[in-house]
This record gives C-alpha cells, sequence and structure tokens, in this order.
C-alpha cells in the first residue's frame, strides 16, 4: 500500500503541470494561425500531434490547453531543458497569441484508438478519408506490467485529478496519461527524480517520486497503456 505521502508526490508529479500566470483569455482563438504553426510542429509530433519514435516526440493532441500553454512557456523561457525546442520557441518566434493558437488547435484535435468497419469493395469506398482516418488512429503498445494491480493502484490514487480513464481535466491543466507514449512517461520520471526537471520552482531541490517503487509505476503505466483501448 502507498504511504500517503506518495499519494500526494503521485498526483503532484504526473500532472507535470507547473503553476503559471494564463492569458488565453485575452487572445481571440485563429484556428488558421494554428493550424500553421502546427505545420513545424508536425515536422516532429506528426501532423495530428500524435508524437512518435515510440515517445521521443511525446503525443501532444488533445492536451489540456493550459498545460499545453504551461510547457510552451517553460520552453520558450529555458526554464524546461529541451534541445530539440531551442530554435523554434523565443519571443519573436513564439509570442503569447501563438502560444494560445497552437495549444488551443492541439487541444481540439480527437485521435481514434480503433478504425472503423468498412466494405473496401463497396462502390463509394472512399481511399483518402480511409488514408485520412489510418493518420488519425493511435494505439500505444501495450507496456509491461500487472495491468490489474495498476488500475487499482490508479482508481485510488490518481483518477481524482487524472479522471477515470486519465483523459486529464482541462480546467485544472492537468495532462492526460491514456494515450501517451510509456517510454516518455518514464523519460519525465527520470528526469524529475535527477532535478533535470524541476517541477516546483520555489523548491528546486525538492526530490519526487523517490518514494514511489519502479515496480508501482510500471503497472499503472501498463493499465494507462489499455485503458483507452
Amino acid at each position: 500500500m502507498l504511504h500517503p505521502r506518495s499519494l500526494l508526490l503521485f498526483i503532484v508529479v504526473l500532472t507535470l503541470c507547473l503553476t503559471s500566470s494564463l492569458q488565453a483569455e485575452e487572445f481571440e482563438y485563429d484556428p488558421y494561425n494554428g493550424e500553421e504553426i502546427n505545420e513545424l510542429c508536425a515536422g516532429c509530433h506528426g501532423q495530428f500531434g500524435q508524437g512518435g519514435k515510440e515517445g521521443e516526440y511525446p503525443r501532444i493532441a488533445a492536451q489540456p490547453i493550459e498545460f499545453t500553454i504551461n510547457q510552451l512557456r517553460l520552453f520558450r523561457d529555458r526554464k524546461r531543458k529541451n534541445l530539440a525546442m531551442v530554435e523554434y520557441i523565443d519571443d519573436r518566434q513564439m509570442p503569447e497569441k501563438d502560444i494560445y493558437d497552437i495549444a488551443r488547435y492541439l487541444a481540439d484535435i480527437k485521435l481514434k484508438t480503433r478504425m472503423s468497419e468498412v466494405d473496401e469493395n463497396a462502390p463509394d469506398f472512399d481511399a483518402y478519408a480511409r488514408l485520412l482516418e489510418t493518420k488519425m488512429t493511435m494505439q500505444i503498445p501495450k507496456a509491461p506490467g500487472d495491468i490489474e494491480r495498476g488500475k487499482k493502484l490508479y482508481n485510488k490514487e490518481c483518477d481524482s485529478c487524472h479522471g477515470k480513464e486519465g483523459l486529464g481535466d482541462h480546467k485544472k491543466a492537468v495532462p492526460m496519461l491514456s494515450g501517451q507514449y510509456t517510454n516518455y512517461l518514464w523519460k519525465q520520471v527520470k528526469q524529475l527524480r535527477t532535478l533535470e526537471r524541476i517541477h516546483d520552482e520555489d523548491s528546486p531541490n525538492e526530490e519526487l517520486l523517490n518514494e514511489f517503487s519502479d515496480e508501482d509505476l510500471t503497472d499503472i503505466f501498463a493499465y494507462m497503456s489499455i485503458v483507452d483501448d
């Protein structure tokens, strides 16, 4: 059974969400600008924000707007290190208006987890539509671990913040965990444990996740990898 303090740490860490004053309400959404910016993001994260390379580039589609805004600000201000992002995001290339537009654009993308059943021999079969559906269908690989134990741990410790199906919370800027690459989640755990990534600037030396065993996280991530199947 997890220690009460572990519960708090798990909720705090896996939200991966640093508090930041939000200015989203100041802007009028421009979907065309968001689409144009996404063309640049697509080079790594995919046309529909689905990520790739087994989590080297994380899924960013359908993440809460405020969460994405926070992360882009951290990259821009060099408070979250990521060499791949440096050349693309600064005050000149990514002003607040652009940050809002791309965050909103990505939040509106809905990725399916399975293809619809169609008759490819039917006279009205649309090959292009089928190809597009293929690109917008994302199913991450099943991760190793005890899924039933992971489900129990998740339901007990995590769903109050991340939701029953791990879809996050748009109002509280809590990111989705289901549908995210397991390798990417482990990478974030490592960075937080080694303080390569700072969660709370007011407590930069705070050690997070050290009270959680790898087995606990393995089982939770195993459940997260199948919950949206």
